[in-house]
């Protein structure tokens, strides 16, 4: 892993993984809504593509457990501190897809959301800040997507929708 200063520069096409995983969560949340073209909310329609997509994300963590722990421990606040955490993250993201996906307590599944991303979103800003220059462990240890603000913006987003759920 990387640890100089933002020395290198950075394309789009450094970005592609995290492109693709985003367009396919939202195509399989449409095809979900297509199901009920006519009774679906967005309210809906936002469940299902933040369930698809943690899900996804989930499973990339998932392939090489070990590896991504090694690299979320380099910048989350919590995993930094107590490697337990790195190793249980992925299943808690895995649970949350799931629940969002099968509307299981909606209050208590976003509210996690907003809590464990929020917190994860503070490790992001920080180093960030920092000048840390290390791949984003969001992919799993198998997509070489740089840690940026899009990383920053990936739970933010689920902040986001998250808390606008939760207020209706």
């Amino acid at each position: 892993m990387r640890t100089q200063s933002h020395s290198k520069k950075r394309s789009a096409g450094d970005y592609w993984p995290l492109f693709a995983l985003l367009a396919t969560a939202a195509l399989a949340a449409s095809a979900m809504e297509s199901r009920n073209r006519f009774t679906k909310t967005e309210m809906e329609w936002m469940a299902d593509f933040m369930g698809v997509f943690l899900c996804i994300f989930a499973l990339v963590k998932l392939f090489n457990l070990s590896k991504f722990a090694d690299g979320f421990q380099m910048y989350d606040l919590l995993a930094r501190q107590f490697r337990p955490y790195a190793l249980v993250y992925p299943f808690i993201e895995l649970a949350l897809g799931l629940g969002y996906l099968s509307r299981w307590k909606p209050p208590l599944i976003q509210t996690a959301t907003v809590v464990v991303l929020g917190f994860g979103a503070l490790g992001v800003i920080n180093a960030l800040r920092r000048g840390l220059d290390v791949n984003c462990a969001c992919m799993g240890n198998i997509l070489k997507v740089p840690l940026s603000t899009v990383a920053l913006t990936e739970d933010l987003g689920m902040v986001v929708m998250a808390a606008v759920m939760l207020a209706r």
